[in-house]
């Protein structure tokens, strides 16, 4: 009898230990994920404001004509002169927009299309080679996609 009683009794007592140890690591990983959901929101919050990069028609004007180039160039699409950049049918404070056109060096037209909207805070840009799409709907073009990220 003593040796059945024994064994119940350590038996008891691992369960025991068993259950504790299993409540502090469901607590604990539960913490871990708690921390974890709260950090990514805090870095979401934080790193991703929006805010338009060019403030102004002019500004967004000449930003597309710089930052298309470098794109372009990146990309291994020379142009035989620097993007010309005109203001788009339309545009108003709040929607601006911008088209820059120019030539590949085997002389296919280049189209860079720009827009800001001001109520939102984002920005497009859309590159056409010969009236095919090489970027589409990027948020950035240029060095401004590789200072951010």
């Amino acid at each position: 009898m003593k040796i059945s009683r024994m064994k119940a009794l350590v038996v008891g007592r691992t369960k025991a230990l068993f259950k504790g140890r299993a409540k502090i690591l469901a607590t604990g990983t539960l913490a871990v994920v708690v921390v974890g959901v709260a950090a990514g929101i805090a870095y979401l919050a934080l790193s991703h404001t929006k805010e338009l990069r060019y403030k102004t028609q002019n500004a967004l004007r000449a930003g597309v004509a710089r930052r298309g180039g470098e794109e372009l160039a990146h990309r291994g699409v020379t142009l035989t002169s620097a993007l010309n950049c005109t203001d788009s049918p339309g545009w108003t404070k709040r929607k601006m927009r911008v088209t820059c056109t120019s030539s590949t060096s085997d002389h296919q037209p280049v189209q860079v299309i720009g827009a800001g909207e001001g109520t939102t805070q984002e920005q497009y840009y859309t590159i056409l080679v010969n009236g095919r799409p090489l970027v589409e709907n990027a948020t950035c073009l240029g060095a401004d996609c590789r200072q951010k990220h």
